[in-house]
């Protein structure tokens, strides 16, 4: 347990002391300021598109940092350490889970609120899309690093993940945005949703591990 919890801190320490948060935010913003040019000043369609745009930005941030998730330690023999020792990859694989969750669902719930002010939304529904974050992130987080797992290994990786997970987080994608105005029910879809991702990328992302150690 504590070989695990070394993971996940050096793991979030190396995405801050990287730079790599910095990157992933300034990418978030980037994408919010560049949408109102996109579509025109019209204040009251960005605010109510504006919901979706931050989310549609969240997801493309999450998908940023995917090469350095795992390829960085299966190059540098960490993970056959880690099968030497017993430790299963399901394990590392819900450790990567964690730690990419801390280094990028906070920042963007931040960086959330900055967007807003550019979107021009109203306090109720930067509420709404600050809860359908604080749900749906830890989907994202799980999604990529099972994204991770399934191209590290293969040559392009960057561009094969893109195809791998952007399909597979479309589900988010819609209930993340339609939980803004969709009610109760859309934020339980949400839920329900980032919930299965949870329970089942560690396993899915642990398997594609073992196959890179074999």
């Amino acid at each position: 347990m504590r070989l695990i919890a070394t993971l996940i801190a050096r793991d979030v320490r190396r995405a801050w002391a990287g730079g790599g948060v910095t990157l992933l935010v300034a990418f978030f913003l980037l994408a919010a300021i560049l949408f109102p040019f996109a579509i025109g000043p019209d204040a009251k369609l960005l605010a109510r598109v504006g919901g979706g745009v931050i989310w549609a930005a969240a997801l493309l941030a999450a998908l940023l940092p995917v090469e350095r998730l795992i390829v960085p330690d299966s190059e540098a023999g960490l993970l056959d350490q880690f099968a030497v020792r017993g430790v299963s990859m399901a394990t590392v694989a819900a450790a990567k889970i964690v730690a990419h969750w801390l280094s990028f669902g906070p920042p963007i719930m931040l960086a959330g609120v900055a967007a807003a002010g550019l979107l021009d939304l109203s306090l109720p529904v930067l509420l709404a899309v600050e809860l359908g974050l604080l749900i749906g992130t830890p989907g994202l987080a799980a999604l990529a690093v099972t994204t991770a797992g399934l191209v590290s290994g293969v040559r392009g990786a960057g561009a094969v993940a893109g195809l791998v997970m952007l399909p597979l987080a479309v589900p988010l994608l819609i209930f993340g945005a339609g939980s803004i105005e969709g009610g109760a029910g859309a934020v339980k879809l949400l839920a329900a949703v980032s919930l299965l991702l949870l329970a089942g990328a560690p396993f899915i992302a642990g398997a594609a591990l073992r196959a890179t150690l074999d």
